[in-house]
């Protein structure tokens, strides 16, 4: 995604710039809202600059929702306050067909309330060694977790007849696949 954003800047102003996003998603991860920043030498309107980037990043699947000034010393890594993550699981026995890419299917029944009452174990400030990628590099494992809330998906409208189970994560920040592997270590519940 950082390097269709540049590419597009690049097409747009004639300029290779860095685009500096508020995180990294893991490979198989969908970003919604992500934040990111670009210094640019000339002074485009940022509506002009989204459309001018939307225009140049088709057909890939990224769009630009949304283009600010922003103050001089905005970072959008360092200047963020918070990252959330939606992860969502379908459990049955027929294998994803829409969903397929968006969530993990899991074909057996798996225990929501379980899960639920697991969940609070892992709140609050905690090193978080098991729970992170071994090629992860951030400097701690301490990390602080904010929220991590498991719900049974009930609108039939989004559900059908399936097990569908969302788990929403905040933090400030997150280790390299923790927010995967808490929800590895969910569903063994």
């Amino acid at each position: 995604v950082q390097d269709a954003l540049s590419d597009a800047v690049e097409k747009f102003c004639g300029a290779r710039v860095t685009v500096y996003g508020a995180g990294r998603t893991d490979s198989g991860v969908h970003a919604r809202g992500q934040v990111a920043h670009l210094d640019l030498e000339q002074e485009v309107r940022p509506d002009k600059l989204r459309d001018a980037m939307n225009f140049h990043l088709r057909p890939l699947p990224v769009a630009v929702t949304q283009a600010a000034y922003a103050r001089a010393d905005f970072d959008a890594r360092f200047s963020a306050i918070a990252r959330h993550y939606r992860y969502r699981l379908v459990s049955r026995r027929a294998p994803l067909a829409l969903d397929a890419g968006q969530s993990w299917w899991v074909p057996q029944a798996l225990d929501v309330a379980a899960m639920q009452a697991a969940a609070p174990v892992f709140l609050g400030q905690h090193d978080f060694t098991t729970f992170r990628a071994s090629q992860c590099q951030a400097k701690s494992p301490i990390r602080t977790l904010d929220a991590l809330i498991v719900r049974a998906v009930t609108d039939m409208a989004d559900a059908g007849a399936d097990g569908v189970i969302e788990i929403h994560a905040s933090a400030r920040s997150f280790l390299h696949n923790q927010v995967r592997s808490l929800v590895g270590a969910l569903k063994y519940v």
